[in-house]
């Protein structure tokens, strides 16, 4: 983050604003079924936004008008919801979704598989486990870099690959900010940003089953697979406090 939370006040912020993500993004993730729109998502996550008191954070975002993000198989990040995008059985549904509350931006993003294999369970997993340790190494005292790594690890070791190009980021008073945090490590550990009490952080893990190599669609916002092959991404927003890390879009 650009600038850590001053006081108790703006992290309560941060803290009410990701209880009611929290709530949406939980919502959005039991909607994901057979035979359900994109676009039926993005219906209810504007309902249940209104109903929260805050806004879109993805609707402040210059050009983009909607307030999810749905990606479906080989669709990675920035997925427009569509009416025609009919979720079928076999799909791995990725829903993103942001809140901005109280003069503050929180992030969360989840993946669904629908009746899948259990290659694709198995890969779905591998995410989840990631972001866990991922989150266990948000703490004061580490660096970006332990986050980086614990992504890298979990995700290569299981025979997936990091989507190198797409990073987590602080949020905040805006939508992405600073620090980045890769999903694989980079550089010197000694030059990786220091993790301090106040800051605030969307962690993302970011994978895909092949090739970790990124194309655009022709919609000209959805990122994808450049290979065809299944991605998924999972996130939870962050505050650091002197007393623990707090995982705001998981309440």
């Amino acid at each position: 983050m650009k600038i850590p939370l001053k006081n108790k006040d703006e992290q309560k912020a941060i803290i009410e604003g990701g209880k009611h993500l929290s709530y949406i993004k939980k919502s959005l993730e039991r909607a994901v079924s057979v035979g359900v729109s994109s676009w039926d998502l993005e219906v209810l996550a504007n309902r249940l936004i209104d109903e929260s008191g805050g806004r879109a954070s993805f609707k402040l975002v210059p050009g983009y008008s909607w307030a999810t993000c749905v990606n479906v198989n080989e669709g990675i990040v920035h997925g427009i919801p569509k009416e025609d995008v009919i979720f079928a059985k076999g799909d791995v549904v990725s829903v993103d979704v942001g809140l901005f509350y109280k003069g503050f931006n929180t992030d969360t993003s989840t993946t669904v598989g629908l009746d899948v294999n259990v290659q694709t369970k198995k890969f779905l997993e591998s995410g989840k486990v990631a972001l866990s340790k991922a989150i266990s190494e948000a703490k004061s005292g580490n660096r970006i870099y332990d986050i980086s790594k614990a992504i890298e690890k979990t995700i290569m070791g299981d025979g997936y690959k990091p989507v190198i190009k797409l990073v987590g980021h602080g949020v905040g008073r805006d939508l992405h900010e600073d620090p980045q945090i890769p999903g694989v490590v980079i550089g010197r550990y000694e030059d990786s940003p220091l993790i301090v009490p106040g800051m605030v952080l969307a962690i993302e893990v970011i994978y895909a089953l092949g090739d970790s190599e990124i194309k655009y669609n022709k919609d000209r916002w959805t990122i994808e697979t450049a290979d065809g092959k299944i991605s998924a991404l999972y996130e939870e927003t962050v505050v650091v406090t002197n007393n623990g890390t707090i995982v705001v879009t998981d309440q």
